[in-house]
Formats: C-alpha cells, sequence, structure tokens
C-alpha cells in the first residue's frame, strides 16, 4: 500500500460528504509526509487548495474536513497548522499492519501498478562501437539500467534497448584501424599508431583473427577492397566486446537497434519524406551562430527542420554539404521507428557533452509522433576515479581511458553499481578506489549492505534464542506485531512504510538515485535502532523472558532486510547476508 495515495483517496472521500459545491476539481489535492516529523504522519493542503472553489476561509474549510477525519479508524488526531494545512497522526495498530505488509510481500514490497503495464523504452549506453566501454559509459549504463527496473518495479512495460551508432565516419576509423593490426599479425612493424586512428591495444584480437581467416589477401590490397569487409567485421568484434563488458556490470539489453540498419532499410529516409509530408521540412538558409564569429561560416541554402515549431532554438539541418542525411536525421528516424514499434514514452541516457542535442531531438518526436510521443533526455555527468584523494588511470589498455572492465576487476560490480547511483544523474562524482572499499559510514555501499548483513545475523540468533518458533515470514506477520510501541521502533516501521511512496515517485521522476538515498535513510534508522540496545536493554531485538516481544521485533528486523533488498535489487545489487 502506498499509504499517502490511500490518505488522499480517504481525504477527497470525506470531502464528498461535506456541503460542498458538485464538481470541485480535486486534482491538487494532496497527501504527503509532513515537513518536520514532529507535525504527524501524514499532512494535506485539501483546505487550502479548494477554499476558493468552495467558497470558505481555509480555515473554516479545515475544521470541517478535521471533523471528518478524526472519525477514521486509522487517525488518531487531527491538527490544523497556519491558516488551514492538516496533520494526521495516525493509531499504532496502522503501523503494525503496514509492517505485516511488508513481511506478506517481503522483496517484492513496494511493487506497485502504477505504470499499468504502459510500454516504456529506456535507451542507455548506446556507445560507439569503437572500443571497450570506459568508466563514463558505466554510469550511464547502471543510471539506465536501474532506472528500468524501477520502472518495471512501477507497473510499466520496460524495454532495454542500445542503439548501435555504426553507419558513422568513426567505424570507417575503426575499420582502418583494425586494417593496421591486421597487418600488425601478419609480421608487419607498423610502428606508432598514425594520428586519428584509434590506439588501444584491445584491436590486436581481431587483427589477429582477420590474419587467421584471410591470410595475406588483404595486406596491400586496396582499401576499396576490404574496407566494408572489415568494417563489418570490427563492428561485430566490438560488439561482442561491449556485451562482455556490459555482462560484468550486470547490464543486459532487450533489444540492439543498428544505425546502418535503418539507413540501408530506407527507414531514414522514409522518416524524412514523413517528417516533409508533415509540412516540416523545408529549403532555407540559417542565421550564424549568435555571439559568434566564423571565419568559415558562410550563407547556405539547406534541408532543414522545423525544430523552431516544437520548442528548439534554431532549425536544424537534415542534409550536409555532400548531399548526405546528418547524424541528426538518423536520429530522427531511430525514434521515428521507436514510437511506431509502440513506445509513445522513451527515455534516452546520454553523456552530459551531448546536452545541446535535447532541445532538436525532443522538437523531432514531437514532429514525427505529430504530439504523441514523449521524449525524456537524463543526461550523465562525468565520473572523477580517485585514489587517495589524487586523480587516478588504473590501465593502459585502452589507450587513453580507464575503461569498465578494470574498474570492476578492481572493486565488483556491486559496489560500481552502487556508488554510481549515489548522486543524481546530471550532478558529477568522483569514484574513490579507497573509500568505496572502506568498511565504515562514510561508504554508502558497506553500510546499506552491513544493515543487511546485520538482520540476518539477529535472525540467526532468533533461531536460537527461540527454539520451536517459526520465524518464516508469514507466521511473523501474523504475529503479535502490536507490540512494537517504542517510538524509535515506530520511526523504523514508518519509513519502511514510505517505500512503496518512494518508488511510485522515483519512477514517475525517472530519478533511481532517490533509492540510494532511500536506502541509506533505512540502514541509518536500522543501524540507530541496534546501538539503543545497546544501551538500553529492553529495546534490544532479544528479550529473554518475553518470547512474544522478541517475535514481534524479529518481524521487525526481517522487514528491514526484505525493504533493503527490495530496494537492491532495483539497483541490480546482491544483497549479502554475511560481510567478509
Amino acid at each position: 500500500m502506498n499509504l499517502f495515495k490511500y490518505f488522499r483517496q480517504e481525504i477527497i472521500a470525506a470531502l464528498s460528504r461535506l456541503d460542498l459545491p458538485s464538481g470541485l476539481d480535486t486534482s491538487k489535492v494532496t497527501a504527503e509526509p509532513p515537513r518536520e516529523e514532529a507535525h504527524g504522519d501524514v499532512a494535506t493542503n485539501a483546505a487550502m487548495v479548494l477554499s476558493k472553489a468552495a467558497g470558505q476561509k481555509p480555515r473554516d474549510l479545515a475544521e470541517a474536513l478535521a471533523a471528518q477525519l478524526r472519525a477514521h479508524p486509522a487517525v488518531a488526531a487531527v491538527e490544523i497548522a497556519g491558516p488551514g494545512f492538516i496533520n494526521l497522526r495516525l493509531v499504532d495498530s496502522f503501523w503494525a499492519e503496514r509492517l505485516a505488509e511488508v513481511l506478506q510481500a517481503g522483496a517484492a514490497y513496494g511493487d506497485s501498478d502504477m505504470g499499468g503495464k504502459s510500454p516504456i523504452n529506456v535507451e542507455y549506453v548506446s556507445a560507439n562501437p569503437t572500443g571497450p566501454m570506459h568508466i563514463g559509459h558505466a554510469r550511464g549504463a547502471v543510471i539506465g539500467d536501474a532506472l528500468a527496473s524501477l520502472l518495471a518495479k512501477a507497473g510499466y512495460a520496460v524495454t532495454r534497448e542500445y542503439y548501435i551508432n555504426d553507419a558513422g565516419a568513426q567505424v570507417d576509423v575503426l575499420a582502418r584501424s583494425i586494417h593496421l593490426r591486421y597487418r600488425e599479425a601478419l609480421g608487419e612493424e607498423i610502428g606508432e599508431i598514425p594520428e586519428g586512428l584509434y590506439p588501444g591495444d584491445y584491436l590486436q584480437p581481431a587483427g589477429k583473427t582477420l590474419a587467421a581467416i584471410h591470410g595475406d589477401d588483404f595486406k596491400n590490397a586496396p582499401e576499396s577492397e576490404w574496407l566494408a569487409r572489415f568494417r563489418l567485421f570490427a563492428v561485430d568484434a566490438m560488439m561482442d566486446m561491449i556485451r562482455d563488458d556490459l555482462a560484468a556490470l550486470g547490464v543486459k539489453h532487450d533489444v540492439f537497434t543498428s544505425e546502418r540498419g535503418l539507413v540501408e532499410s530506407g527507414k531514414v529516409d522514409a522518416a524524412l519524406d514523413f517528417l516533409a509530408g508533415l509540412g516540416q521540412v523545408y529549403e532555407g538558409v540559417l542565421e550564424p551562430p549568435k555571439g559568434k564569429v566564423l571565419d568559415d561560416w558562410e550563407p547556405r541554402p539547406q534541408t532543414l527542420f522545423r525544430a523552431t515549431a516544437f520548442g528548439d532554438d534554431v532549425d536544424r539541418p537534415l542534409k550536409k554539404s555532400d548531399g548526405s542525411w546528418t547524424y541528426f536525421a538518423s536520429d530522427i528516424a531511430y525514434h521515428l521507428d521507436k514510437y511506431r514499434r509502440g513506445f509513445p514514452a522513451m527515455i534516452d541516457i546520454w553523456g552530459a557533452d551531448h546536452g545541446g542535442y535535447v532541445k532538436r531531438m525532443q522538437a523531432a518526436v514531437k514532429a514525427v509522433s505529430e504530439g504523441g510521443g514523449d521524449l525524456d533526455v537524463k543526461l550523465c555527468q562525468m565520473v572523477n576515479l580517485m585514489k587517495g584523494g589524487q586523480p587516478f588511470k588504473m590501465s593502459k589498455r585502452a589507450g587513453t581511458f580507464v575503461t569498465l572492465r578494470d574498474l570492476v576487476d578492481q572493486v565488483g560490480k556491486d559496489v560500481v553499481r552502487f556508488i554510481m547511483l549515489t548522486r543524481k544523474n546530471d550532478a558529477h562524482l568522483d569514484f574513490d578506489l579507497d573509500k568505496v572499499l572502506e568498511q565504515s559510514r562514510d561508504n554508502p555501499v558497506f553500510y546499506v549492505q552491513y544493515a543487511h548483513a546485520r538482520c540476518h545475523s539477529v535472525l540467526r540468533h532468533g533461531v536460537q534464542a527461540l527454539p520451536g518458533a517459526d520465524l518464516s515470514a508469514a507466521a511473523l506477520a501474523a504475529g503479535p506485531l502490536a507490540r512494537l510501541t517504542d517510538p524509535a521502533e515506530l520511526a523504523v516501521i514508518k519509513l519502511l512504510a514510505g517505500w512503496p511512496r518512494l518508488v511510485e515517485s522515483a519512477a514517475e521522476a525517472h530519478e533511481p538515485h532517490r533509492v540510494a538515498f532511500y536506502l541509506n535513510d533505512v540502514a541509518a534508522a536500522f543501524h540507530g535502532l541496534w546501538n539503543k540496545g545497546k544501551d538500553d536493554t529492553q529495546l534490544r531485538f532479544l528479550i529473554e523472558g518475553d518470547a512474544e516481544l522478541s517475535l514481534a521485533r524479529m518481524g521487525l528486523v526481517r522487514a528491514v532486510a526484505d525493504v533493503i533488498a527490495s530496494g537492491l535489487a532495483v539497483f541490480g545489487v546482491e544483497p549479502v547476508e554475511e560481510m567478509r
């Protein structure tokens, strides 16, 4: 149960019992946690947002609504604050029921039907197939994968997609780079890698494979004879490497779409014809970029998309000076293809260096979908790899960057995934190789995992201390949970009961990092309760001579473990039951 959704419905039902004008718009009525915990459990703005339409003063409407809410069996007290905000305090038995819900659902707690199984496409990583994944790709991969899991938990039908940029000049450069490594494998001394080619030694295995397949057939052949063949082989080889890198990170896509496939199937031409048929393509001359003096800029007629009609700052070129389509044209075709495959809702995860591309792409989606599609773009800022407080590079295998595989091999996939989600996507992230392996509160991975492991340690002790007792989730859910009345215990239960709301709000905002903050709060609350038990023996989880209270606390401990496991599942992180 999303208890705040539930109380919003109860508040609207209470309003319907008042003598108010019919047809009141209640869409702006909210039920949410109060800003300050001391103010209660649920706050509503109903009287404030409806008073004008109701023809009453906010305070008067609040008094009438409060009288209705005081009769609710789950409400212990109602307070009116300021000009008409209403705060509700709930009875302890309500929280015992929420705890039973957690135990009955287990790690599925927080699953929602909010999305109604509506389809949504999340495209992420989509790196050029020219080499191994680097640490920047790791962040986009984790954010996209966790967001897809979060949306699935919130009830959406999610498709994870990777767009292979295999139609641009960079894949020709890749083919030439692999041809150089092919010649090297045949015994040629290639010397220093020429400027403009990819220098990483990750291309050597592909070169050796080509040498084994073709011998010296293409060693001295003109480029026209081998470029297309080597390009196809190179893209396949790099995509195999990328899939392996992503698998090491626990990332798996449902769909891989090839840009070259779109071009060769005529879908780019067809998409631009469709856009032209809508009257959104024209021949024109763009003004020079504002605030810039460009020596090489010259006004010339171009094929342009009316991006300004859909919220962009300027209209955008669709053709290059040589008459070929721009990258933007291919991207329009790709997003139209996604829309026609049944995805009116699309999310793209991009690097921050693509920030200037967002408006034009959103404009294009509005245009080709004729208003039926929506594109949300999440930009991922840079990751700074640190060690000992200093920038750090781990490997030269890739030439100039730290590979994703090196990072995973160094600290493990679960650490990489969790840390990548500890900041909002548009905030810079420092990834400190020392700190992420520390066993301290300052390491969020350890802090949350330690809470989960501590829960299981307590449960193992419970089996020994309560011989013959049924500590299954079902038995604990039906147990004496009403015995949990200490404010510290209730605070933990209230935090757990907020997980369904957190899932829905984070999914709606497309912000999986909220889960990391929430898990840290749950871990802190549980560790705090543990520490209170060290100071006050009556707050220990196992109370000698009071099996009933001990069982209730075993239920609370198991529920904490279940909610942490539920959150870690969204992140694709395995919860641990023992710390090494």
